[in-house]
């Protein structure tokens, strides 16, 4: 082999071996970087579970309570209404008041003598009778206001008699109607003491 061939030589392994170390020292560079790279991780993942101070609890089926049914006596301590009355009983107090309401009337009208039954019926008549005679001295001054009415020719007089008229005429019909009111209230009163088994004589005046 000659010199040159030998030289050659040597440059080759040189270089081979320098790119084995080339690539070797890459290799690891790449595996501290890849192993940093984890301890990193590790290191995040670490903090972000200190991080959290309450875990999370999921509940399932097992863990509720199943709530006890509701008894009778509970429902009604704890203010349940009252069972309404039956209908019986209802009409039975009903009927209970209305004949107290009688009795009580019965004693206040057994109560009045004939002083009072009979001076009761001396005003309703005297009332009655005054309501008529006012509505009979009415009557007449209507017939009198209709005839002047007729015989007056001026028609300013005939204006005037004819307003007065119709003022009576109003007075008349209430008149009428106090008579009719007169007139029931002698009838309730006859009734009343039916029912209080006054004697008929007691309401004479």
């Amino acid at each position: 082999m000659t010199e040159g061939h030998m030289k050659a030589n040597t440059i080759s392994i040189r270089s081979f071996l320098m790119l084995v170390a080339t690539l070797t020292s890459l290799g690891i560079a790449s595996g501290l970087a890849h192993a940093q790279s984890l301890a990193d991780v590790a290191r995040k993942e670490a903090e972000r579970r200190q991080a959290i101070k309450d875990p999370v609890k999921t509940y399932s089926n097992n863990d509720l309570v199943p709530v006890p049914p509701v008894s009778s006596d509970s429902g009604k301590a704890a203010g349940a209404p009252a069972a309404s009355p039956a209908p019986g009983d209802a009409d039975k107090k009903t009927a209970d008041a209305k004949d107290g309401k009688g009795k009580k009337d019965g004693d206040q009208a057994a109560e009045k003598d004939q002083k009072y039954w009979s001076g009761r019926m001396k005003e309703l008549q005297t009332q009655l009778e005054r309501d008529q005679s006012f509505a009979d001295a009415l009557q007449s001054k209507i017939n009198g206001l209709t005839a002047d009415f007729s015989a007056r020719d001026d028609p300013a007089q005939r204006a005037q008699i004819g307003r007065d008229r119709q003022k009576a005429l109003d007075e008349q019909n209430r008149l009428k109607q106090a008579i009719v009111n007169d007139q029931k209230a002698i009838s309730d009163l006859e009734e009343d003491a039916r029912k209080a088994g006054v004697p008929s004589g007691w309401l004479r005046s």
